[in-house]
């Protein structure tokens, strides 16, 4: 009798019957145990952790993976032999993530975020050279700094865009401060392309972006990265005011909420958020 069948058959007392009992098919059930124990681990798994960790005879895991491998939704590192998850996920992961599930997914932490803080919170992506901001929410407080949803924006003059810049790779942010055109909108604007190439190295080591009035002189912002479950930045989180309330011992104090619900953001779309933020670099 095939291994395969002989573990099936001794599970079918215990796992196999809850499993019909809920309406369940067990070799489906098992798959998906396995994606999300795979997930788990970034540096892969071999066979034998798999199989420990998901309760299955090696043979029965092995023959399971080996289907998944050749779909395309696990991986073999060819110099360890190790399970990773593989192409075919991410791309029916990203998918889904289209702007109109990413709004729905976010507009209830601006919200959040807005009820802490007071004040505006945006959440913004890249469009080419620019930002434009996908979500919204008003502050509570009078004299609101809001960006209305779909505006673009200068990527190196507001913290959104800062932070979106340094997720771009070396290539990509040299490319950008070799041919984009550093406007000045204000006194503050940064239009030195070695300065902003030395504020945007900061902004990717601390996780965190500020604009000090250099995109309008009478507002102050602070943004946080997003990520995916690859660990991508997809997106920024930040929130905006004006200087006379939100000043710069203010801004530091509200940037732990921004981080929060940049964490929740990324929670949500699957990024092993460490600690209590998913912004560091």
């Amino acid at each position: 009798m095939d291994k395969t069948v002989q573990d099936d058959k001794a599970t079918s007392e215990s796992g196999g019957e809850a499993s019909r009992e809920r309406g369940g098919i067990q070799s489906i059930e098992r798959a998906f145990a396995i994606l999300e124990e795979v997930a788990r681990h970034r540096d892969g798994m071999s066979l034998a952790e798999l199989s420990k960790r998901i309760g299955l005879h090696n043979s029965t895991t092995f023959h399971l993976v080996k289907t998944m491998v050749s779909l395309g939704y696990i991986q073999q590192m060819r110099d360890s032999k190790r399970y990773r998850i593989g192409r075919h996920l991410f791309t029916l992961a990203a998918g889904a993530l289209d702007e109109i599930e990413l709004v729905r997914l976010v507009t209830p932490v601006l919200e959040r975020l807005t009820e802490v803080s007071g004040e505006c919170a945006h959440f913004a992506v890249r469009s080419g050279d620019k930002i434009v901001v996908l979500a919204k929410t008003t502050g509570t407080g009078l004299f609101q700094v809001a960006d209305p949803v779909g505006v673009l924006r200068p990527a190196h003059s507001t913290a959104l865009g800062k932070v979106l810049l340094a997720a771009l790779g070396p290539e990509q942010l040299e490319r950008y401060l070799a041919t984009h055109e550093l406007a000045r909108y204000t006194p503050k604007t940064i239009v030195e392309r070695e300065a902003l190439a030395r504020e945007i190295f900061e902004v990717r080591r601390n996780g965190i972006g500020f604009d000090d009035g250099e995109f309008d002189a009478e507002a102050r912002c602070v943004a946080v990265p997003v990520r995916d479950f690859t660990g991508q930045v997809i997106g920024a989180i930040g929130i905006s005011g004006p200087i006379w309330r939100l000043s710069i011992q203010a801004l530091q104090e509200k940037a732990s909420q921004v981080r929060d619900a940049a964490a929740d953001v990324s929670r949500t779309l699957g990024f092993a958020v460490e600690g209590a933020t998913a912004a560091s670099a």
